[in-house]
């Protein structure tokens, strides 16, 4: 099979053929249909993940169709319309058990621990814990969009958030996760604003949703403006870009109790970043992790999707080939595109 490989970090991305998948008898081989270009397959090439082993193949957000099955799996089919969230659990663990998959303690990441869905077929394990079957009114490449970034955000604005209408809420960063955020806050009835430093961006950000939007990069009062847009501070913050600054303003510029959701990965330099924890204690506030979402937790969001309240498809910039990902992937960090870009040709 045809698949976009590195052999060093920060090395070469070339497409190479390599052997063909066969499934753990708990797992399934899926014939990858479209596949998403996300920052965190950045950070993998970059060499920011421990669990990758060289050669590598990247990706993690898919949607396909299952072309094999092992002898255990019980709830799919060969031909089934498939995705699965990047985190795969193991379905045992006690993390598992209490129905975090998302935080398994034996979990499975495509792109990550193994091969990933930058490749004409990926394998995915314990399908039964985690594939999900896509309805046939959503496309491929819809479904492709939602494995990473927009489930990411759905649980950080719905679960961990818990956000309701009327609240404001604020998304420092917007990336694939800030958008997303914005969209599923803003079909809750939030009032949104969206910080980021690219006005172009920004101006996406008003159609997906914002109601007023900040530009970090023009204005040297961040904190202060976001206080005076929501009329004291927000009830939920997110740090979708995953910086220091971002991360020490989202905490800021909340409200009494409010919350501080990071979604953005802290990396590099900004693993341990400077928080203003007088604030934190005086003022109640909440700071939450996000990562991933379960796959038992999909209905809710393709539902919402179903329904026309929320359209990931308008997150898509445009569709590559897995070629044209050879370039696209090196450069994810130039933050050059405004939306998600999606491979659907192999």
């Amino acid at each position: 099979m045809k698949a976009i490989v590195y052999e060093e970090f920060q090395g070469p991305l070339t497409i190479k053929n390599v052997g063909e998948h066969t499934p753990k008898d708990h797992g399934v081989v899926v014939k990858v249909k479209a596949t998403g270009l996300c920052r965190s397959d950045w950070h993998g090439w970059m060499g920011h993940d421990s669990d990758i082993i060289l050669p590598h193949v990247p990706g993690h957000e898919l949607a396909g169709t299952i072309e094999a099955v092992g002898k255990d799996v019980r709830n799919f089919s060969v031909g089934d319309r498939v995705t699965s969230p990047f985190v795969c659990g193991c379905g045992r663990c006690a993390q598992c058990n209490s129905g975090n998959h998302q935080i398994c303690d034996h979990q499975s990441q495509p792109g990550f621990t193994h091969w990933g869905s930058f490749a004409e077929y990926v394998t995915l394990d314990f399908a039964d814990t985690n594939l999900v079957k896509i309805p046939e009114e959503i496309s491929y490449t819809t479904a492709a969009t939602l494995g990473c970034r927009f489930i990411t955000s759905f649980r950080a604005i719905v679960d961990q958030g818990q956000v309701k209408g009327g609240q404001y809420v604020v998304v420092h960063g917007c990336g694939g996760v800030g958008l997303s955020a914005i969209m599923i806050a803003n079909a809750l009835g939030a009032h949104v604003i969206a910080v980021d430093i690219h006005e172009e961006t920004l101006q996406f950000a008003k159609e997906l949703g914002a109601s007023s939007v900040v530009n970090a990069m023009a204005n040297t009062h961040v904190i202060e403006e976001i206080m005076h847009l929501t009329q004291g501070g927000a009830h939920v913050s997110l740090d979708a870009l995953g910086s220091q600054v971002t991360c020490f303003n989202s905490i800021s510029s909340l409200r009494k109790r409010g919350k501080h959701i990071q979604v953005g990965l802290m990396t590099s330099d900004h693993q341990h970043p400077k928080i203003p924890m007088d604030k934190v204690l005086s003022d109640e506030l909440e700071i939450i992790g996000s990562h991933g979402m379960q796959a038992h937790r999909y209905p809710e969001m393709l539902e919402m999707i179903e329904n026309g309240k929320l359209h990931p498809e308008k997150l898509i910039e445009k569709m590559i080939s897995l070629e044209e990902a050879t370039k696209a992937l090196s450069s994810m960090n130039k933050f050059e595109n405004k939306g998600i870009l999606v491979i659907d040709s192999f």
